[in-house]
């Protein structure tokens, strides 16, 4: 019944792409097509948002792979990244912090006032960040995308996990891994610890 359920559901989805690969001709049959830009943070939530609800990995049209993954194997085991720390005061306004080559977009309206966030990006064989206040709760979601061009070459799906400061896997985050530009972005509600997993 699940592999059933799978493979209607991944069916569906070539379906859909085939059907949009035929029916978009947005130029001549001489004019090369024009590559479309890699998903930014903020537009991944829109791609998730879309497809939420299928099973297992899915290509998309924009070389990335998204996925409700079921479980993971583990953590991805990376070259040490530094330390680094970034101090920002957002508002209701929203706003970008880039700790390292990670980074958090909290939208408008997500904040109710002005916060003082400490973003942190940790050290260890595993690309994990801290943010604080930990516990800091968003009225709308915000995006973080983690980078993993320092970590090993994993052929499947990875996703965003919120993890304890011991690096246990608490939840696991549905994520858009974009591979060309090997991130993996995911919404987040609330500050506190996350890493890359697979």
């Amino acid at each position: 019944m699940k592999w059933t359920r799978r493979f209607f559901g991944f069916g569906l989805v070539l379906a859909l792409i085939a059907g949009v690969s035929c029916t978009a001709a947005d130029t001549s049959p001489l004019e090369a097509p024009v590559a479309q830009p890699i998903a930014q943070p903020e537009q991944a939530l829109g791609l998730l948002d879309g497809l939420g609800g299928l099973l297992g990995g899915v290509v998309d049209l924009t070389g990335a792979v998204v996925g409700d993954l079921l479980r993971i194997t583990g953590l991805l085991t990376c070259q040490e990244q530094q330390y680094a720390v970034t101090y920002q005061t957002v508002g209701p306004e929203g706003g970008t912090i880039k700790v390292g080559k990670h980074t958090l977009v909290i939208p408008r309206g997500a904040l109710r006032s002005n916060v003082r966030i400490k973003a942190e990006q940790m050290t260890g064989s595993t690309n994990s960040v801290r943010f604080s206040p930990e516990g800091l709760q968003f009225k709308k979601q915000a995006a973080l995308a983690l980078n993993y061009q320092n970590c090993q070459n994993v052929d499947v799906p990875k996703a965003v996990v919120y993890t304890t400061e011991q690096l246990k896997v608490l939840e696991i985050l549905r994520s858009l891994d974009l591979l060309k530009s090997r991130t993996i972005t995911a919404p987040i509600d609330h500050f506190s610890r996350y890493a890359v997993a697979y």
